[in-house]
């Protein structure tokens, strides 16, 4: 069963866990801009070594990057019979990119799962997991950038796809199986899987 999905939320909404889970339950590759930026990193890449000044300081990698990075990967064999991206695209500029990337091969995303969850919450769960990871990209000025950005640049994509009549907003407090079987039963009421839980 092929599915094309966007799993978007603001970060600390758990989009990362969740992304993971839902691409297993429907046997595609789950692709995640901000695990392959911090693989480039670590590895100690050209583009690792571009992005990691950029990243600390809490701001995003330019747009041109960005769609360059996942052009290469959805172009990878794993990611023929379908995806999840995870961090892409999150402005107007991005979901352009890749409409055209897509309609070039005749594609186009099956569904948007939205997780909403409080702002509160979303700082809690940052804190608490730069706390437990040692995560020094975590600070409170920088989790505090990185929600305005979202707010300010990511939300309204999601106004375009709620155009098109493809989201399905989750709510995104609750266990992790919960959440998860909210997402599943939207996706299952979408045709777009056969599993009907977890």
């Amino acid at each position: 069963m092929t599915a094309r999905l966007l799993i978007v939320g603001p970060q600390g909404s758990g989009k990362g866990t969740q992304g993971v889970r839902i691409a297993e339950v429907g046997g595609i590759p789950a692709i995640s801009t901000g695990d392959m930026f911090r693989a480039a990193i670590s590895g100690g890449t050209e583009l690792g070594e571009k992005v990691k000044a950029i990243i600390e300081a809490g701001d995003l990698v330019p747009d041109e990057v960005t769609s360059e990075v996942v052009r290469d990967r959805l172009s990878q064999d794993d990611a023929a019979g379908g995806f999840l991206l995870d961090g892409y695209p999150r402005n107007l500029g991005q979901v352009a990119d890749l409409d055209a990337f897509l309609s070039g091969r005749g594609e186009q995303l099956d569904a948007v799962i939205e997780l909403s969850v409080p702002r509160a919450e979303s700082i809690n769960r940052l804190t608490r997991r730069a706390f437990e990871q040692g995560r020094t990209d975590d600070t409170e000025d920088v989790i505090e950038n990185r929600l305005a950005i979202y707010e300010r640049e990511t939300a309204p994509i999601l106004d375009v796809y709620r155009a098109r009549g493809i989201v399905d907003e989750i709510d995104g407090v609750g266990s992790l199986d919960e959440i998860t079987e909210r997402i599943v039963a939207a996706l299952t009421a979408r045709g777009l899987l056969r599993t009907p839980a977890v």
